[in-house]
Parts: C-alpha cells; sequence; structure tokens
C-alpha cells in the first residue's frame, strides 16, 4: 500500500526516489508503505510522527533529527549511519532546495510555523558534563578527527596516530618549546613529551578540561615539563618553537580570525613551525547544518583552504604542505559512535534524557555520514615564518 498523507509526502518520496540511485528506503507506516530509490544497499524505516516527511521537506536534516529525537522514526532494517551517509550521498538536500514545487512548500510551511509560534528556532541547553565524554571518547579524551593506519585501529590507536602524524609534521625535537591553542584535555601535549621530549604549555577555555588535563599531567609525572592553563588564544603569551591547533579554528567566527592567526605570529620565533588541524570543507563555501547549529556546536563554520592560506598569508605564514585528513573521520566517528551506544545505557537520565541521548547519537551518526559522503573537509595547514632557509623535501 502507497502511503498518503498529501501533496508534502508524494513530493518528498518522489524527489527521494530520483535522488537514491545507490541505495533503496523503505518507509513503513500505520497508514502504508513506500519504498524510493534503487540500488543494494537496503534501510527500512519505522514512522510514528505524522508529520514525519511535512517536516523532512519543510526543514531537511534539523526536521530528521528533531523527529528522530522525539521517538518519530527508527530504524527497523539497517543502521542510522548508514542511511544519513545514503542521504548525504544522494545529496537530498540540495535537491529539495532545487525543487520549485518543494522550495514553495518549504517556504509556506516554514511561514506557517513562524506565525503559529510552534517551534523556537533556540538551541537546547543541555549540562553537558565529563561522564557524556567518557561513555565515548578514548582514555586519552581525544576529540578531533583520528588518524587511520589500520583497519583495526583502536580509538585510542586512532588519536594517538593523529598525535604522532601532528608531532613529526612540526618536527618536534628533545627540549623544544610547544604551546597548544586550545588544548582541550592536553593528550596532545602530553603525546609530544612522553614521545619527543619537548615542554610544553596549553590554553583551553573550558576548566573541566584543563582540570582533567592537570590531573592526567601529575600522575604522568609531567607537571615540570608540561602545564594546562585556563584562557584562548588571546591570552596567550611567551616565544615558542612550535605552535598548534587542533578543532579550534571551525569554532571562531569570520571577525575572529585576523586574532587567532595573529597569534601564531606573536607566538613562534622566526624559525619555528605552526600547524593548524581543522574541520572544513572543498567548496567555495559552506552551508551551515541547521542542526549541528542548533543543538551541537552554534555559530560554527567549516572553512575552505582558501580562508585559511588568505589568513596566513596575511599574517606573515608560508604554507608547505596541507593535508585533508577527512576520510580518517569516518572510522574515528565510527569508533565514537560504537563506544556510545555501548554506554548509553549507563547515562545518567536524569542528566541526559532520552530526548538528548537520542539526539547525541543521531550527531555521532551524522559525523560518519559527513566523513563519508559531504563536502566536508579536515584541513592540516603546516607553515612558517621563515621560507628562505632549508626546508624538507619530503612530507612525513
Amino acid at each position: 500500500m502507497l502511503l498518503d498523507f498529501g501533496d508534502d509526502t508524494s513530493t518528498l518520496l518522489s524527489l527521494l526516489d530520483r535522488c537514491l540511485g545507490d541505495a533503496q528506503v523503505r518507509f513503513d507506516h500505520p497508514g502504508g508503505s513506500r519504498t524510493v530509490g534503487r540500488g543494494d544497499e537496503r534501510y527500512a524505516v519505522t514512522v510514528r510522527a505524522p508529520d514525519f516527511f511535512r517536516r523532512l521537506l519543510a526543514e531537511g536534516n534539523l526536521g530528521l533529527a528533531e523527529t528522530f529525537m522525539d521517538d518519530g522514526w527508527d530504524m527497523t532494517s539497517g543502521t542510522l549511519e548508514g542511511l544519513l551517509t545514503a542521504l548525504a550521498r544522494a545529496r537530498v538536500d540540495v535537491a529539495v532546495r532545487g525543487n520549485p514545487k518543494a522550495l514553495a512548500r518549504a517556504a509556506a510551511l516554514r511561514l506557517e510555523q513562524l506565525v503559529r509560534g510552534t517551534r523556537a528556532n533556540v538551541q537546547a541547553h543541555y549540562d553537558v558534563g565529563d561522564d557524556l565524554y567518557e561513555a565515548f571518547l578514548d582514555p586519552t579524551r581525544g576529540y578531533t578527527c583520528g588518524y587511520q593506519r589500520s583497519p583495526d585501529d583502536t580509538s585510542q590507536q586512532l588519536q594517538e596516530n593523529k598525535y604522532d602524524r601532528v608531532c613529526q609534521k612540526l618536527r618536534l625535537a628533545p627540549g623544544e618549546r610547544l604551546f597548544d591553542l586550545g588544548c582541550g584535555y592536553g593528550s596532545l601535549l602530553i603525546h609530544a613529551a612522553q614521545r619527543y621530549g619537548i615542554t610544553g604549555r596549553g590554553i583551553t577555555n573550558s576548566r573541566d578540561h584543563a582540570a582533567f588535563a592537570m590531573k592526567r599531567i601529575r600522575a604522568l609525572g609531567l607537571e615540570d615539563r608540561v602545564r594546562v592553563d585556563l584562557g584562548d588564544f588571546r591570552t596567550a603569551e611567551g616565544r615558542y618553537d612550535k605552535v598548534v591547533s587542533c578543532g579550534v579554528l571551525e569554532h571562531l567566527y569570520p571577525r575572529e580570525h585576523g586574532d587567532f592567526f595573529g597569534t601564531y605570529q606573536r607566538l613562534l620565533h622566526g624559525r619555528g613551525w605552526g600547524l593548524v588541524h581543522t574541520i572544513g570543507c572543498v567548496t567555495p563555501t559552506n552551508d551551515h547544518d541547521p542542526f549541528i547549529q542548533k543543538y551541537i556546536f552554534p555559530g560554527s563554520t567549516q572553512n575552505p583552504l582558501s580562508v585559511i592560506a588568505r589568513r596566513l598569508e596575511r599574517a606573515g605564514m608560508a604554507i608547505t604542505d596541507v593535508e585533508n585528513v577527512g576520510r580518517h573521520y569516518a572510522p574515528t566517528s565510527r569508533a565514537w559512535l560504537a563506544a556510545y551506544r555501548a554506554a548509553q545505557p549507563t547515562l545518567d537520565p536524569k542528566r541526559y534524557d532520552r530526548r538528548f541521548q537520542r539526539m547525541w547519537e543521531y550527531y555521532l551518526a551524522l559525523c560518519v555520514a559527513g566523513a563519508s559522503a559531504s563536502d566536508g573537509a579536515v584541513w592540516q595547514v603546516l607553515f612558517t615564518p621563515d621560507y628562505r632557509r632549508d626546508l624538507p623535501l619530503h612530507r612525513v
């Protein structure tokens, strides 16, 4: 039996049927069933929310996410991350935005929602604690894209591979001074001190992260060589041989970029090396995902390489190497998602209600999809203020 919930359903299902060239999705509802697409991948979705198709047509990924968070649908065959990857690969959002009938209907629905005031476009404020991150991160608490060397790499190995590759690109040597802008839990600094013999300092704007980092540093007996302080790039002081940041730039507004790269200029001595590791995009501009903006990283952006290059040039830095490691985010986020699902029953429901837990699962599944089939990137850009000296001939 065909689903029949009016024009919204027909418009959306017709679009999906045209877009999905290598996957089939069956939508089951008490009122009927409909399969769209073609290909070997097969997914089945049980729909409970009566406004599911309406929300998806009007709001794209945000509507899909929020109906999932509200128990409006579930996977009955295949995985959530697999479905989201198939939709991303088929560029369904682009097709919806480019269809005149869908555009007109989506505009009308958005206006209707605005007039009725049924949904406030505000970020949900949840008290996210360290216990949540402990549920899915590895013991080093690495929370940026890892680096896969073997399909069997664990979550910790993915992160340690990333730390090691960054350290090698910076060509760290014993006795050098390293500064980590936005160091999080201090994992890169600790790795660099243990494996490369550096002394280092990091700053983070999270009290919890700074406290965890210093507790781990003391437990490892590294407090005479490594320190993590509360602050941000504006408060960084001193002169260093190497300066690094992982996962910071994407959280800054464009108006802050000049000060951010100016910090490298201020901290690096004349023959030093700097590295930026950041989520980005391979397109001229980035369309911000409304779900991520509303619930996960408000104000975040994915910068094209041209933005980074222009800022570095203005800061007097010469780029010597660029690598896009974005596809490594897929195994990284798969490991996070598996760990989260395993730990989910242990989360305190008073702190993390069902809606929050489903939101976080959707977010991690979306990370897998984004790394596998979107225009996203993870840039690692290496640079120096002194391009005239002898430079290495090969990348690490």
